[in-house]
């Protein structure tokens, strides 16, 4: 929590801010979690580049949108100072080159997805080991599951959730790591996918923050960053972007291929 007195000296040098606010923010996703972000065919959809744009309109600039090939080229482009911020989970590796705001945006349960054709047995994650498992480029789920990952050299990394789960349909890999909430929504529609389910255990729990690149600019103003986000939090906005964005994504899976 931010003091109030704290929040009040932010109020008093926004216009400085403000004034300085001339280059827009580079924001990179990679738009396959929803209903986090996805891609509509036109545009990112999603709470995460719609927390951005309030976030940064609400400090005085204009947010630039990039899309990458994959999860890791957006982490690596932060990294370098290509794109200012992205919204992830803290790691020590990544806490070298970004910034991350102490206010989370919000709870994420990781879940183990299996097929229940093939059941998966787990209680603690060495129970993985004899299993080969499946995530997305550039994902980490903190530094027990990359040591776990490192040690075992069970993992097969894809491009899409759509890969991911295909592999699991088809029993190519034994479970796939992902947010509960996105593999839950995402397997709703997906063709095959009637025998995938979600184990009870959670692999973890984590917190989505915003992370800006230690080279930006920006990165001199992690404080308003966190009254803001502590603000829309208070305000419960971000968890009404949540819920409007899984309705959204819902009627847009639901409109025929060419309404899109």
């Amino acid at each position: 929590m931010i003091p109030r007195a704290w929040q009040l000296a932010l109020a008093l040098t926004l216009p400085t801010l403000h004034a300085s606010a001339s280059e827009p923010v580079r924001y990179c996703d990679y738009p396959v979690y929803p209903p986090i972000s996805w891609s509509d065919g036109h545009q990112v959809r999603g709470l995460a580049p719609t927390v951005v744009r309030e976030l940064f309109a609400r400090m005085g600039y204009e947010v630039q949108t990039v899309v990458l090939g994959n999860w890791k080229r957006c982490l690596m482009d932060a990294a370098a100072g290509r794109v200012d911020v992205v919204l992830a989970y803290n790691s020590d590796q990544r806490d070298q080159r970004m910034r991350f705001s102490t206010e989370p945006v919000m709870r994420e349960e990781v879940a183990v997805f299996y097929n229940r054709k093939r059941p998966v047995q787990f209680q603690q994650l060495e129970d993985l080991a004899g299993y080969r498992g499946g995530l997305l480029y550039g994902e980490s789920y903190g530094a027990e599951f990359d040591r776990f990952v490192a040690r075992h050299q069970n993992i097969e990394r894809v491009s899409s959730s759509q890969q991911n789960f295909g592999k699991l349909i088809r029993g190519r890999i034994d479970y796939v790591i992902q947010e509960r909430r996105t593999g839950l929504l995402f397997i709703e529609h997906l063709p095959g996918a009637q025998d995938i389910r979600a184990l009870p255990t959670a692999l973890s729990v984590d917190y989505l923050r915003v992370a800006v690149s230690r080279q930006s600019p920006l990165s001199q103003h992690m404080a308003e960053i966190d009254a803001q986000l502590q603000r829309m939090n208070q305000a419960g906005e971000i968890a009404r972007w949540l819920e409007q964005s899984e309705v959204t994504y819902r009627d847009m899976i639901n409109l025929p291929a060419d309404a899109r």
